[in-house]
């Protein structure tokens, strides 16, 4: 028989006092590091929260100023929302308003610096950039711009670029891809079949690749 069997409840006690004892600093000290984790997960969140709510309300910032026609106080506003998920729709907002007061160079600068890791807001900052680029006179560097992309409005606006720099019968090409590749019942269709028309093309009748 084991000798803890043979120990008393008395002498048991004294065991288990005894390693406490012992062991109690141990006991107290992980019992704090667990409190402390908890802890500072809580705050960590609470930190990141706060975070977001302030880049949300820089953002709400930078809309009032565009809507109040205070582009300089817009501007720093956007500036202050570098880094951040909200840095590319400020960049867009902001273009945009330079653009509707005038400053097309000041928009075209805006949207070189833009940039986000979201490849549909990356596709949307290129082409208003290349179109800007376009009215600009800017034709090559556009097309620059565009190289290596495959969806319809890349490729219409790659289009624009090549029919602005004469060289219609590559923007033809271009048009009738954008439309091979838009849904028969897309709503710039209607556009982009008029600019295939005055490239020398002739819109398909049929419908549209899957």
């Amino acid at each position: 028989m084991a000798l803890d069997e043979l120990l008393d409840e008395h002498e048991q006690s004294e065991k288990v006092r005894n390693w406490l004892k012992q062991n109690s600093l141990g006991l107290v000290g992980g019992l704090a590091l667990g409190l402390a984790l908890i802890g500072g997960g809580k705050w960590w969140m609470q930190q990141q929260h706060q975070k977001r709510v302030a880049i949300g309300e820089s953002y709400r910032s930078t809309l009032d100023a565009i809507g109040a026609g205070d582009i300089d106080k817009a501007k720093a506003q956007a500036a202050s929302l570098a880094d951040t998920p909200y840095a590319a729709l400020a960049a867009l907002d902001l273009a945009k308003a330079q653009l509707d007061a005038g400053n097309t160079d000041e928009a075209i600068a805006t949207l070189r610096a833009a940039g986000s890791e979201d490849p549909g807001l990356s596709a949307l900052i290129r082409q208003r950039l290349a179109r800007l680029l376009i009215e600009a006179g800017k034709g090559e560097e556009a097309l620059g711009l565009l190289a290596g992309i495959d969806d319809a409005a890349s490729i219409e606006t790659r289009g624009d670029a090549r029919f602005a720099l004469g060289k219609t019968e590559e923007a033809r090409k271009d048009y009738e891809e954008a439309l091979r590749k838009l849904d028969v019942a897309a709503p710039q269709r209607q556009l982009l079949e008029l600019k295939l028309t005055q490239a020398g093309g002739a819109p398909e009748t049929t419908g549209t690749e899957s």
